[in-house]
């Protein structure tokens, strides 16, 4: 049977109240008496009610995070730092996997508003969700605008673009093809694309770009890509130049040019966008423009302190972080 505070006070020689007092830190207690609670709650194995506690300090001390998968490398890699740096700051996360749906986002953004939960972060990818505007908790989103009070933290998009598609032609290659995922998301990493855009025209090449109906890369979407780079290559066979808006369409790119035949780094280049640790490690050989994982992740905290704290006076609408251009190795 689960013990209770009067199992405690019995135990320790207290009365319920000193030990409700000891848990909600009230009141001057002599350190020796805390020490007694402290080894009856130890030899009962008895923990303390989080929720109640938090009831009576208006405070959770839990952090919401609203993400569309954890199988993406980036995805797993940016909610690994957020929860090293809430944990270091005394809080404790919630995850939500959307899966890149809209109904479970929305359903998941009223159950942590039900918990109330201190705040949330939120880097799912779906559009026109009003649930937003609404949002009467401290929250940052991640690479998404979800509405104009907002903050938004991501990395330096327009200038990721413009650098992977200097780098392109700086190695020679005359048909550059930009893929990405949906535009129809608002989202910063849409800048990717006027990047290579303006790159492109400035160099006098017309820009050439796929856009894939989905925003991710799951196992489930792996056919559709799968068919819609075969369909670019088969349109483009002197394509020599590919941009690919995140790693993993790079990947799928790299194979599907080994198995039409197309010798990577010389008949065509690629450029990926993420850098994330996993991908860097497993396709040593992909250049890509790196993001700034852990700091995007420490940023958001951050700001997402601040409004606990309700420090919200001078916080900026978007927080933008360098790129860094990493070259594969052959």
């Amino acid at each position: 049977m689960k013990p209770t505070i009067k199992d405690i006070a019995r135990l320790a020689g207290v009365s319920p109240t000193t030990v409700s007092r000891v848990l909600n830190k009230r009141g001057y207690i002599s350190q020796k008496t805390i020490d007694k609670v402290n080894e009856a709650m130890k030899e009962l194995n008895y923990y303390p009610n989080e929720l109640a506690r938090s009831l009576y300090h208006q405070q959770t001390y839990f952090i919401g995070l609203i993400f569309p998968t954890t199988s993406n490398p980036f995805f797993g890699e940016l909610m690994f730092h957020i929860e090293n740096v809430c944990a270091s700051l005394g809080y404790k996360v919630l995850l939500c996997n959307s899966l890149g749906y809209a109904d479970k986002e929305r359903s998941y953004l009223e159950m942590l508003q039900r918990n109330q939960v201190d705040g949330i972060i939120v880097g799912a990818h779906n559009s026109q969700i009003q649930e937003y505007q609404k949002v009467n908790l401290p929250i940052v989103a991640v690479d998404r605008y979800l509405s104009d009070k907002i903050p938004v933290v991501a990395s330096d998009n327009y200038t990721g673009g413009k650098t992977a598609t200097k780098w392109l032609l700086d190695q020679g290659c005359k048909k550059i093809i930009f893929i990405t995922g949906s535009l129809k998301l608002e989202a910063p990493a849409n800048k990717r694309r006027d990047g290579y855009e303006n790159v492109m025209k400035e160099a006098g090449k017309t820009p050439m770009i796929y856009e894939l109906c989905e925003t991710l890369v799951s196992d489930s979407r792996m056919p559709m890509i799968q068919k819609k780079i075969q369909e670019i290559f088969h349109e483009h066979p002197d394509v020599d130049g590919i941009f690919a808006s995140d790693d993993l369409i790079a990947s799928i790119v790299f194979s599907e040019a080994k198995r039409i035949g197309k010798r990577l780094q010389k008949d065509l280049k690629v450029v990926g966008y993420d850098g994330s640790e996993t991908v860097r490690i497993c396709s040593p050989y992909l250049t890509t423009i790196k993001q700034p994982i852990k700091e995007i992740a420490e940023k958001a905290v951050q700001i997402l302190i601040r409004q606990i704290n309700g420090e919200t006076n001078d916080l900026e609408k978007e927080y933008l972080l360098p790129i860094e251009l990493i070259e594969g190795i052959l």
